[in-house]
């Protein structure tokens, strides 16, 4: 899946959390990959494997969150200045996805790698644990709540589906009607203007957007 053929409100996560090992001139690469939502999730993640891994010689990472906005940090973590942290943060760009932490660690085998082979090695360690782990496709939404009488169902509920808001929507039925449901973001515009319309007509009772 390529993340330039994406539609407007679409994004790309981590499948899952993946784990991969390999060897580069008998030092040992560890690539561990979280999904994060947060920074706080990323903190968590990169201590969780800092204390497995206390004996390593180091624990480089990157995180890039988003979509929108899009925050990135990395950390070398003692290695040379641009040869670790930049490596990983530019596999998880390559990828495509977002809210999503890798950490690399090392076991030092005995032979330098020199600039170069370190900077080959950490990204190859990314671009590994990020294959591993796979990708799926969020969508950018708004909440939507409508409440109406019983004989507004059929429309609102093609009003709805026409706006792209017709998945799964959660119905509950009381004295009146209440549907909840989302919206993609680059619809959003479009079916709260048509809401707003007819909660003006009386043709609903009332309508939503809470964050």
């Amino acid at each position: 899946m390529d993340a330039s053929g994406l539609g407007p409100d679409a994004y790309l996560e981590p499948a899952g959390p993946a784990r991969t090992e390999e060897k580069v001139k008998r030092s040992l690469f560890i690539g561990h990959l979280a999904p994060c939502r947060d920074e706080a999730e990323c903190r968590a993640f990169l201590g969780s494997v800092q204390a497995a891994h206390r004996d390593a010689t180091h624990n480089c990472w990157a995180w890039l969150l988003g979509p929108d906005p899009e925050t990135e940090h990395c950390s070398d973590d003692g290695e040379p200045s641009g040869t670790a942290g930049r490596p990983i943060l530019g596999e998880i760009k390559r990828s495509g996805t977002v809210n999503v932490m890798v950490v690399v660690t090392r076991y030092f085998g005995g032979v330098k790698l020199g600039v170069r082979g370190l900077i080959e090695a950490y990204g190859q360690a990314a671009a590994g644990v990020l294959a591993a782990a796979g990708r799926t496709e969020r969508r950018l939404t708004r909440p939507v709540e409508v409440r109406l009488a019983y004989p507004a169902i059929g429309f609102v509920t093609r009003l709805l589906e026409e706006h792209g808001a017709g998945e799964s929507p959660a119905w509950s039925y009381g004295a009146e009607v209440c549907v909840r449901s989302r919206v993609p973001l680059s619809r959003s515009a479009a079916l709260f203007a048509a809401l707003e319309e007819l909660r003006a007509r009386g043709a609903i009772g009332a309508w939503s957007a809470p964050e």
